[in-house]
C-alpha cells in the first residue's frame, strides 16, 4: 500500500486508525488517489474484519483540516459528454464507502479539524462522530453554493438521520456551516472533546459498542419525522417546492431542487443503496451542467485569487512585500459610511480614531457601533466583556492631533471632490509620513482626488459598500500615481478586516459603481418603454438578482442617480459622444422634481415605505399620474414564443419585449460594460470582475459573475432563434453571446452591441 494515502496503523487489540494524508496537497479531496486509496483500504478491512483481525475502526486526518470535499479542480471539467463515467466514479467511492460502513465492527469518525461536504459526507459513514474542540472546526454540507448537492452519500445519510424536513431546511438547501456545537445539537456529530483526547475517544467508543452499526441498518428502523407517505410529513411536502422557489427567487439554479427531489425520492426506498443511486443522478446533472460549473468558478476558484492575494503585486525583483498589520486607523467623517468602517476595523482588533468636524458628530458616529453592539448582545451574538472591548477601542475626537499615530487614514466624508481636497490638505497635516491616505469613494476617480494630495504614491482609494457590517467587499482603486507599497498594503488591509478584496484601476465610478448603472438605468427605460413595473421587478428576481432593480434604485436614491447621470452626460458630450437616455433622465426628474420621491431614505420612490422604513408596495402612481406626464403608453409582454416579433415592440400587436428579453437585457448590459472595464485596462483578472459583480453588486450568483457569463453564456431555451439562423448558429460560449448580443442591438440599440474584443 505504497501509494494509498490513507494510513493504516493497527492496535494489539485489532482497533485499526486510517489517516488520510494526500502527500501531494494541503488538504485532502475526493481525488483519483484518495478514491484509489478508498478502494484498497475497503477491501483490506473487509478481508481483516473476516479474519476477525479487525475489531473497530477510527478514521482521522493528519491535515489541519479533517477532509475539505470534493476534487473541485476535476469536476469544473465534467460536461454532459462525461455523465456515463462521472457516475461510474461516484458509485464506485459509495460502494466503498458503504463497505466500510456495514463492516460489522463499530467505525467512528475522528474530526481533528473541519469537515465539510465530502469531508462530512466520509464521517456520516461512520456510527459516531466526534470532533475536537479546536478553534474555527466548522461542520456541513455546502454544495449547494456551487451549484451541487451532495453526491457522496449526504443527501441519502443526513435524511435518514434528521428526518426530511430538517435535513432539507437547516442543511441541505441552506449550505450551512456548523460550529461543533451546533453541528452537536443538529445531530450531525454526537461528541465533542479536547483535541490531545481525541483518539483515545475515539478508542473507548468502540471498547463500550462492539455490536454497533448505523441506525438504518437496524431492523425496525423508521425516518425520523416519517417517509412522503407519511400522512402527516405528506401534508406538508407540497410546501417544500415553494419555499425552495422562495429561496431560489424563480432564478435558473437547479441545485436546490435537486436536493430536494433526491431527498424525497430517496426517502421512499427501504435500501440506502437505491438512495445513493437517486442521489447520484441528480448530482450527474448537475456537476456536468452549466450552473455549477459557473458557480464551481467563482465561489472557489475567483473568490480563493481574491481573498489569497491574487492581485497582490511584488517587488521589483519579483519578491513579495512584506505584510502589513495595521494597529491603528483613522477615520475622517462619522457620518454612515465613516461610522460603519470604524465599527468593522473596531471588530477586527483595531484601534480606531473616529474624527469629525465636532465632538457632538464624532460620538454620533460612535453610536452607531454601540447600537449594532446592542443588538447582538440583545440576540446572543457577543458577551458583554467582548462588547466592551470592542466599544473601547473606537475614539470619537474633533482634534486632529488624534490621529498623529495612525498607520492608515481613511476619508469618509461627501462625494465632492473639492472637499474631498481640503480634507486631506488637513489630514497630511496631522498623520506621520508612513501612514497610507484611503479614500472611501464610490465614483470618484483617485487621480483627480490626488491633486489634492502631497504624497500621491500613498494614496488609494478603498470602496467600501453600504451596509458596511454586512457587505463583504471591498473595491481598491489604484491611482495613476498609486505606488505597489500602497497597494499591498490595502489588501492586507482588507483582509485584516475580514473583507474580500476586489482590485481596480482608476476610471469614473471605477468598476462596480460603473457597471451597476447600466442596469439601474435599464429598468428605468423598460419602464419608459410601457413595462408594468411589477414585471420589471419580477424579471429581475427572476434573473437571480437578489434585489429587483426599481427596489435597489430606492435604496441607492434617485438623488444620486440624476448626479452621476449629469456626470456621465458632460463627460460624454465633452468626447463628443451622442448619448440617448432612453427617456431615464425624463423620469429621474419627474420622480424628484415633480412628485419628490427619492428613495427609501425619504420613504417613498418607486416603492412606498411605513413608517419603520419597509416597503409597501409599488407606488400606485407609477401605473398612473407619473405614466400620463411622460407620455407613456403601457404594453403588454409576452412569452417570447407568442409574440410575432420575438424581440422589442410590436407595433401590429401592442406587444412590448419578451419577458425573456428583459431578463437578458439587464444580464448583457452589466457583462458588456465590464467588457469595456476590460478593454480599457480598468479590471486586469477575470476573478476580481466575477467577485466584484457578485459580492458588490448583486449579479446573479448562477451566473458566477459577469466575465464568466460570457465566458460560459448558454443561451435559454425560452429565447427563440432567429427565424433565418442556421444549424451552426452559435448559441453557447462567447460566440453565443456575441450573436445573442446582436439581436439584442438589433431589437432594443447599440448599447447592446457587442464590443470588438469578443469577436475575434
Amino acid at each position: 500500500m505504497s501509494d494509498n494515502i490513507i494510513g493504516w496503523e493497527s492496535d494489539g487489540n485489532g482497533v485499526v486508525t486510517l489517516t488520510i494524508d494526500d502527500p501531494t496537497s494541503p488538504v485532502n479531496t475526493m481525488n483519483d488517489a484518495f478514491r484509489a486509496s478508498l478502494k484498497e483500504t475497503a477491501a483490506k478491512l473487509v478481508s481483516g474484519v473476516e479474519a476477525k483481525e479487525v475489531t473497530g475502526v477510527i478514521i482521522t486526518s493528519a491535515k489541519k483540516t479533517f477532509f475539505a470535499g470534493g476534487d473541485i479542480k476535476q469536476m469544473i471539467t465534467s460536461t454532459p459528454a462525461d455523465a456515463e463515467a462521472t457516475r461510474d466514479m461516484v458509485d464506485g467511492m459509495k460502494a466503498d464507502m458503504r463497505a466500510i460502513e456495514t463492516l460489522g465492527v463499530p467505525v467512528v469518525a475522528a474530526l481533528n479539524g473541519t469537515a465539510l461536504g465530502g469531508g462530512l459526507e466520509i464521517a456520516l459513514i461512520a456510527h459516531h462522530r466526534i470532533a475536537s474542540d479546536v478553534k474555527g472546526l466548522k461542520v456541513g454540507l455546502p454544495e449547494v453554493t456551487l451549484g451541487l448537492l451532495p453526491g457522496g452519500g449526504g443527501v441519502t445519510r443526513v435524511t435518514r438521520l434528521l428526518g426530511i424536513a430538517d435535513a432539507l431546511t437547516k442543511v441541505l438547501t441552506t449550505g450551512a456551516q456548523f460550529t461543533a456545537e451546533k453541528a452537536q445539537g443538529l445531530g450531525l456529530i454526537d461528541e465533542i472533546v479536547p483535541a490531545d483526547q481525541l483518539i483515545e475517544a475515539a478508542r473507548a467508543w468502540i471498547a463500550a459498542n462492539p455490536e454497533s452499526a448505523q441506525p438504518w441498518d437496524r431492523k425496525g428502523f423508521k425516518i425520523p419525522g416519517g417517509t412522503p407517505s407519511t400522512p402527516a410529513l405528506a401534508a406538508m411536502l407540497p410546501s417544500f417546492p415553494a419555499n425552495v422557489t422562495k429561496q431560489i427567487k424563480g432564478a435558473p439554479m437547479p441545485a436546490p431542487k435537486a436536493i430536494l427531489a433526491a431527498a424525497v425520492e430517496g426517502a421512499q426506498l427501504k435500501r440506502i443503496e437505491d438512495a445513493t443511486a437517486v442521489e447520484t443522478r441528480y448530482f450527474v446533472e448537475l456537476v456536468t451542467g452549466p450552473t455549477s460549473t459557473n458557480m464551481m468558478q467563482a465561489f472557489f476558484f475567483d473568490l480563493n485569487h481574491c481573498n489569497g492575494g491574487g492581485s497582490r503585486p511584488v517587488q521589483a525583483d519579483g519578491t513579495p512585500f512584506p505584510k502589513t498589520t495595521f494597529t491603528k486607523v483613522g477615520v475622517i467623517g462619522a457620518g454612515m459610511m465613516g461610522a460603519a468602517i470604524a465599527y468593522v476595523a473596531a471588530k477586527a482588533g483595531i484601534e480606531v480614531v473616529l474624527k469629525d468636524i465636532s465632538q457632538e458628530n464624532a460620538d454620533k458616529g460612535k453610536a452607531y457601533s454601540e447600537g449594532l453592539e446592542a443588538k447582538a448582545l440583545k440576540r446572543g451574538k457577543t458577551t458583554e466583556e467582548k462588547s466592551a472591548a470592542l466599544l473601547s477601542r473606537i475614539t470619537p475626537t474633533a482634534d486632529y492631533a488624534d490621529i498623529a499615530d495612525v498607520d492608515l487614514v481613511i476619508e469618509a466624508v461627501f462625494e465632492n471632490t473639492d472637499l474631498k481636497h481640503k480634507v486631506f490638505a488637513e489630514i497630511e497635516a496631522a498623520v506621520p509620513d508612513t501612514c497610507v491616505l484611503g479614500s472611501n469613494t464610490s465614483t470618484l476617480p483617485i487621480t483627480g482626488l490626488a491633486e489634492g494630495v502631497d504624497r500621491k504614491k500613498d494614496f488609494i482609494g478603498l470602496h467600501f459598500f453600504s451596509p458596511v457590517d454586512k457587505m463583504p467587499l471591498i473595491e481598491i482603486i489604484s491611482g495613476e500615481e498609486t505606488a505597489p507599497e500602497t497597494l499591498a498594503k490595502a489588501l492586507d488591509f482588507a483582509r485584516q478586516i475580514r473583507k474580500t478584496p476586489i482590485v481596480v484601476n482608476d476610471s469614473r465610478g471605477f468598476y462596480t459603481s460603473r457597471v451597476i448603472g447600466t442596469v439601474l438605468n435599464e429598468a428605468m427605460r423598460m419602464f419608459v418603454e410601457g413595462v408594468d413595473p411589477a414585471v420589471i421587478e419580477a424579471a429581475g428576481r427572476q434573473a437571480g438578482y437578489p434585489a429587483p432593480q426599481l427596489q435597489l434604485q430606492d435604496e441607492l436614491n434617485l438623488k444620486l442617480a440624476r448626479k452621476i447621470g449629469a456626470e456621465n452626460k458632460a463627460a460624454a458630450e465633452a468626447a463628443g459622444v451622442a448619448v440617448d437616455d432612453g427617456g431615464v433622465n425624463a423620469l429621474v426628474d419627474a420622480m424628484l422634481d415633480d412628485y419628490e420621491r427619492p428613495g427609501k431614505l425619504e420613504g417613498k420612490g418607486f416603492y412606498e415605505y411605513d413608517e419603520n422604513g419597509k416597503r409597501a408596495g409599488l407606488w400606485s402612481g407609477l401605473r398612473g399620474e407619473l405614466r400620463e406626464k411622460l407620455g407613456i403608453t403601457p404594453v403588454t409582454v409576452p412569452d417570447a414564443e407568442t409574440t410575432t416579433a420575438g424581440h422589442g415592440l410590436d407595433t401590429a400587436t401592442g406587444d412590448g419585449p419578451a419577458f425573456i428579453d428583459l431578463i437578458e437585457r439587464m444580464l448583457f448590459i452589466e457583462a458588456l460594460e465590464t467588457q469595456r472595464c476590460v478593454d480599457e485596462n480598468v479590471l486586469t483578472s477575470d476573478a476580481d470582475a466575477n467577485i466584484g459583480s457578485i459580492l458588490g453588486i448583486g449579479y446573479p450568483a448562477w451566473t458566477g459573475g459577469t466575465r464568466q457569463f460570457i465566458t460560459n453564456y448558454a443561451r435559454p431555451v425560452a429565447a427563440p432563434l432567429p427565424a433565418d439562423a442556421g444549424e451552426d448558429y452559435p448559441t453557447t460560449g462567447v460566440a453565443g453571446f456575441v450573436a445573442r448580443a446582436e439581436e439584442l442591438t438589433a431589437a432594443y440599440g447599440g448599447r447592446f452591441a457587442p464590443v470588438e474584443s469578443l469577436k475575434g
